[in-house]
């Protein structure tokens, strides 16, 4: 029985894409002078703000300096859960008020990070239902908008999902892949009895690698992924 179980999770391991940076901590490699870009997808409900609040914060402690932009400038409450988790996680943010241009926000985040020197930029979007062809552009002119200041710009664009979904998780990845490129996944809940399986299928389906997991409510558990813990964790193992 180990033997078989150890051949399954070889197996599973591999199914999983990789990340092409093989990242092992929340130290960032910078090409140049320009900020590390992270656009932040997902619907709302899938933890997608505390996800950034969390990632902010663990940057932060691995020595980068921090900027928050807070493009969801359609959900009201949003800017300001987003200011919140900035100042726990002792990082600056860029907003403007509700229904400004989210693009116009984003513009002004990568001004703001480049003037100041900053290492990592990241982006909050709305989180509007993703089958709406109207989100689609606006990430699309986000995109573009940032390529004017920092022309790599975004180097990830990190789709958020909530673990203990299922197959709803995988609908929105199937949507979100075709609206822009998303390149690395966060998955969240993983603290209850769901163990995210279903990030296998992602993973495997659309070849895009599971990048961070979340395994509590505390800033320190949103974790970087590592493939072959987290598939013994799936046959009883603990992470």
């Amino acid at each position: 029985m180990e033997e078989l179980r150890n051949l399954l999770c070889e197996e599973i391991t591999d199914m999983l894409a990789k990340p092409s940076d093989d990242t092992e901590d929340f130290h960032v490699k910078k090409k140049g002078e320009d900020p590390y870009v992270i656009l932040v997808v997902g619907v709302n409900g899938v933890g997608k703000t505390t996800t950034i609040g969390k990632l902010a914060y663990q940057y932060s402690q691995a020595g980068n300096k921090v900027v928050l932009g807070a493009s969801d400038t359609f959900r009201a409450a949003a800017i300001d859960q987003l200011t919140i988790w900035a100042e726990r996680a002792g990082v600056d943010i860029v907003k403007q008020k509700m229904g400004s241009d989210p693009a116009a926000v984003a513009h002004d985040t990568l001004s703001y990070a480049k003037a100041h020197a900053a290492d990592v930029v990241i982006i909050d979007t709305a989180g509007r239902l993703h089958n709406k062809i109207g989100l689609m552009n606006e990430l699309t002119k986000v995109k573009n908008v940032m390529k004017r200041i920092v022309p790599d710009a975004p180097q990830e664009v990190l789709l958020v999902l909530d673990g203990s979904t299922g197959q709803n998780a995988f609908e929105q990845a199937k949507q979100f892949v075709a609206a822009t490129e998303v390149n690395a996944l966060a998955v969240t809940k993983l603290d209850g009895t769901s163990k995210g399986g279903v990030v296998i299928g992602i993973s495997d389906q659309f070849k895009i690698p599971v990048k961070y997991i979340g395994l509590g409510e505390k800033m320190e558990d949103l974790q970087i992924f590592h493939s072959d813990e987290f598939v013994r964790s799936l046959f009883g193992d603990a992470i």
